[in-house]
């Protein structure tokens, strides 16, 4: 991206969420011996996708209408999102779970600040915007971003171990009286700057994970919310909604949230034993 409107960014995990309805009273009706058969199956394939350096899964018991279960695959490559679908939707397991929705994005971190700072950095040498000495330094300036270390964690974080999560779409308004795409660049970097002022007063309490759809779904960005306390997204999405990215030009689609849970704890869910729970010690340990 190399327009001057245009914000550059840094992409990393591919994210695929899937959102499935599940059929609990025929689940119910199958015999013990192959429920736990079924089982066993679905825990070692996912388990693969889980444990692998090139992947991770999230599991989320969802509350609400909306959908029942929510699996939440990283990939480092678009294929591999679609290696995860094939793997689960194969499994016996698929035969009580009707798909209810789903997402694809990738892992995205906006570089408003910075991609300003490259084009004034490259008027003061004088170069010709858009010849190829322009680009190719833009290039390279862009690429070092990605080698700082707070960049290139949160690029390549797994899954945040938190008990509660909450996704929900979202996009910038492009109407004919209010566009947040014919605003100046000094503005939108302005306006997301201070944006972001009020997440980081959730520190250490949200993990944030932002992701870019577009051209991959209907919204243009994906958000995922991580905490150990469900009133946190509450209190932070409300607050946002007074910052005038959010309030003048944000528009949202539905917001989906639930519990997270243990891989081992998936007979624990599908036999509505109790709510599963999250092993935060043993989740940590994969990868």
């Amino acid at each position: 991206m190399r327009h001057p409107s245009v914000p550059e960014s840094l992409e990393g995990w591919w994210i695929l969420h899937r959102m499935f309805d599940f059929d609990r009273l025929s689940w119910d009706e199958l015999p013990a011996d192959e429920r736990t058969a079924i089982l066993k199956e679905a825990s070692s394939a996912l388990a693969a996708l889980k444990d692998s350096e090139d992947s991770d899964l999230g599991l989320a018991q969802m509350v609400g209408h909306k959908a029942d279960l929510m699996l939440t695959h990283y990939s480092r490559n678009y294929e591999g999102m679609a290696h995860a679908q094939m793997v689960f939707d194969k499994l016996r397991l698929a035969n009580y779970l009707t798909p209810a929705t789903s997402y694809v994005s990738v892992l995205e971190l906006g570089l408003y600040e910075a991609t300003g700072k490259i084009h004034a950095t490259l008027k003061e040498r004088e170069l010709k915007a858009g010849s190829p000495e322009w680009i190719q330094a833009f290039d390279e300036m862009v690429m070092a971003q990605a080698k700082i270390p707070h960049f290139g964690g949160r690029l390549w974080a797994r899954i945040p171990q938190k008990r509660y999560v909450c996704f929900y779409p979202m996009d910038k308004k492009r109407g004919e009286s209010v566009n947040w795409y014919t605003l100046p660049y000094e503005e939108r970097a302005k306006l997301m700057i201070e944006h972001g002022k009020i997440g980081r007063t959730y520190h250490g309490l949200v993990n944030q994970v932002i992701s870019g759809s577009i051209g991959f779904d209907k919204f243009e960005w994906g958000v995922d919310l991580y905490a150990d306390d469900p009133m946190v997204f509450k209190k932070l999405i409300y607050e946002m909604r007074f910052d005038e990215a959010s309030s003048k030009y944000g528009d949202f689609g539905d917001f989906y949230s639930g519990v997270q849970f243990s891989l081992d704890q998936l007979a624990a869910y599908f036999d509505g034993t109790g709510v599963p729970a999250l092993n935060v010690l043993e989740s940590a340990a994969v990868g």
